[in-house]
């Protein structure tokens, strides 16, 4: 019983791990990346539909993203919910495609995503903590023997130690992303 309360916690800790990844993926580090439209919706015959949906993206330089849509009749929609998504993006359209040119980062921007990925971070650490919490209180329920409860919760313990390092990681090489020019 006792290892699969310590199997459930890892996984809800390759979970966390893996919600990190995927949240600083959102943040732009100056190259261009198709992941940072994610969360663009696009009014298509009055239904907001997802962009990814809507285009092919594709990456043909290191700071240009190309949409193609699949149906041209929308270019204009889309264009829209680009600049209105708040990116800092500017969107051009050709009539065929459009092109987004990322831009560089300002060095204060860099700072302010810096601390942004930080806070992801800290969050991360805390949701690791509550799993733990939670898992000691599973184990204390069990009403195991002092010495079993207490090699239990040493494997947490080592658990958590882990993943946090993984997301100090992740963390140093996100920042590391971020601040090179």
């Amino acid at each position: 019983m006792n290892d699969e309360i310590i199997n459930q916690a890892e996984e809800k800790m390759k979970k966390s791990i893996e919600a990190l990844e995927k949240k600083f993926t959102t943040v732009r580090a100056g190259r261009a990346n198709p992941s940072s439209l994610d969360g663009v919706m696009v009014s298509y015959y009055g239904v907001m539909t997802p962009l990814k949906q809507l285009v092919t993206i594709s990456v043909p330089e290191a700071n240009l993203l190309l949409l193609k849509p699949f149906d041209k009749s929308c270019l204009g929609e889309i264009e829209k919910a680009i600049f209105n998504a708040n990116l800092g993006y500017t969107p051009g359209n050709d009539g065929e495609t459009i092109r987004i040119v990322v831009p560089a980062l300002t060095e204060e921007r860099r700072k302010e995503l810096t601390k942004q990925v930080k806070s992801m971070a800290e969050e991360a650490h805390v949701a690791i903590r509550n799993i733990r919490q939670d898992a000691n209180k599973e184990i204390e329920k069990e009403e195991y023997g002092e010495d079993m409860e207490k090699r239990c919760q040493n494997e947490i313990q080592n658990l958590v130690n882990l993943y946090n390092k993984t997301i100090d990681g992740k963390l140093k090489e996100k920042e590391q992303e971020l601040l090179t020019v």
